[in-house]
């Protein structure tokens, strides 16, 4: 079975279309939070993603966007775009959204937007946070998201001592999943922040035990000419082409 994974679309329609016409043919889909927020196209986004067989975990602007969290927790931008989603957002996509789980467990893999301590709001960024977050799951790997880059988080055990260490990414190399314990960010289809506008996905093949990691380019001046038709904040206008 291929597994597409994908985090934080982040309304951005022509980024997920392109994401999915790149990934080929797959059974599944993953879907790792925040499918809305930022960007100009959430029922869009739901409708499509809707559309396929899939699973879907909250993010912390999906729950934005239900009244959920508080608005003052959020920059002044990321607050103007979820006040524009709230106006915006259908009733079959809210409804989508209000029955979003916080985590999901399939098989060999916990499933959560932030992290498995904090799975709405806490960040791994740092194999420190990593090492608290794998006490925190008990599967051999985790799928989180909402850092917007692509990551693996891998423990290290030893006689004396447990530890984390980042893996370098190599995109379209296979990674096996072997014996060891993992933390996996697919990065961010709609709103990369790592240095590249490309969207970024995995494809995870359960047979073959591999996972592979994808970019794919996408037409970014569409969505920041929907986004402009919106009066949606520069900024973040600006940003998706720059991959920050």
């Amino acid at each position: 079975m291929r597994i597409l994974v994908l985090s934080d679309i982040h309304a951005n329609l022509p980024a997920l279309e392109a994401v999915l016409k790149d990934a080929g043919t797959f059974d599944h889909i993953w879907c790792i939070g925040d499918v809305v927020g930022y960007g100009p196209h959430p029922n869009e986004c739901i409708a499509l993603l809707n559309s396929y067989d899939h699973l879907c975990v909250a993010g912390n602007h999906d729950w934005a966007v239900l009244g959920k969290l508080d608005l003052h927790d959020f920059n002044l931008d990321a607050r103007k775009a979820t006040l524009w989603t709230q106006k915006k957002l259908s009733e079959p996509a809210r409804e989508y959204l209000e029955k979003l789980q916080v985590r999901l467990q399939h098989d060999e893999f916990t499933i959560v937007h932030g992290s498995p301590r904090e799975p709405i709001w806490e960040y791994i960024l740092l194999t420190s946070t990593a090492t608290t977050s794998f006490s925190w799951f008990q599967t051999p790997y985790c799928f989180i998201g909402h850092t917007h880059s692509p990551a693996i988080f891998q423990e290290v055990t030893n006689d004396v001592s447990v530890s984390t260490r980042c893996l370098n990414i190599q995109f379209d190399e296979p990674v096996t999943l072997g014996d060891e314990r993992l933390i996996i960010n697919p990065g961010s289809v709609g709103q990369p922040r790592d240095g590249d506008a490309r969207a970024s996905y995995i494809m995870l093949d359960l047979e073959k035990r591999t996972f592979v990691y994808h970019r794919t380019v996408y037409p970014v001046s569409s969505t920041q000419a929907h986004m402009r038709d919106c009066h949606l904040p520069d900024r973040l206008i600006t940003r998706l082409a720059h991959g920050w």
